[in-house]
């Protein structure tokens, strides 16, 4: 796999241990211009920067080593994990993101994207549901990788996690209401899964971002903050896969 060097001055200076790194988070860059991004997580008055860059053309960038904690994750947390930054390695796609445009990712980002995940796989023993996007890690502050990222593809290689129902049945019980007790087994399952539940959910504002950071990784063709019963047959199907997983 070739990698260019292009390193970031933004990283923890203390070198940690490979057995510390259990996750793999993937951001799109949010920015108009490629270089512009690239330019920012190289930048050290900006305070943030990546593992890996993966530009539109699929060439891939080391901007931080592996072995140093990059600053690409922010306030979050993950199941009894927090600050993800110190357990994590960060890799930001370019994307203008949500707010200039949101486009699809290119197949030869997703290319380099499966390559170089494979990699981190072999060696550091990544599982499947340890593959996460910066929305579930902080649901509160961030949309990355969005909608348009191929998580259903990228579980076919262990690349995440994907549930296993037959899309013409569960798109059936879309937009179908559920009762009230239902409703707080759809948000015991987020919880099991991972997802910081770190407000009530009688929150309402934080409650329908947490949906919604559900819906962009597992529901991906309507993001609306509404629990439904297709919403909670995935959240089912999802706990019984991670069971067997564990």
């Amino acid at each position: 796999m070739n990698t260019t060097l292009n390193y970031s001055p933004n990283f923890d200076k203390k070198k940690r241990k490979g057995k510390q790194i259990k996750f793999i988070i993937f951001h799109y860059t949010g920015m108009k211009r490629e270089n512009d991004a690239i330019n920012k997580l190289t930048d050290k008055n900006s305070k943030v920067s990546c593992h890996y860059f993966i530009k539109n053309n699929g060439e891939i960038l080391i901007l931080v080593p592996e072995s140093y904690t990059a600053w690409h994750a922010g306030i979050s947390c993950w199941k009894k994990f927090k600050s993800i930054n110190k357990f994590s390695i960060g890799i930001e796609l370019s994307n203008p993101g949500h707010d200039n445009k949101y486009k699809k990712y290119s197949k030869k980002q997703i290319n380099s994207l499966l390559k170089l995940s494979r990699l981190l796989i072999q060696k550091y023993k990544i599982n499947p549901y340890s593959f996460l996007g910066h929305s579930d890690i902080a649901p509160n502050r961030k949309k990355d990788p969005g909608e348009k990222f191929p998580w259903k593809y990228l579980s076919k290689y262990k690349i995440g996690i994907w549930h296993n129902l037959n899309q013409n049945l569960i798109i059936k019980k879309r937009k179908i209401q559920i009762e009230k007790k239902d409703k707080l087994k759809f948000f015991k399952n987020l919880s099991k899964i991972g997802y910081p539940l770190i407000k009530s959910i009688y929150d309402t504002k934080y409650t329908r971002l947490i949906i919604e950071a559900f819906q962009r990784r597992f529901r991906q063709e309507l993001i609306n903050g509404i629990v439904d019963l297709e919403c909670l047959v995935i959240s089912n199907n999802l706990v019984k896969k991670l069971k067997k997983l564990t």
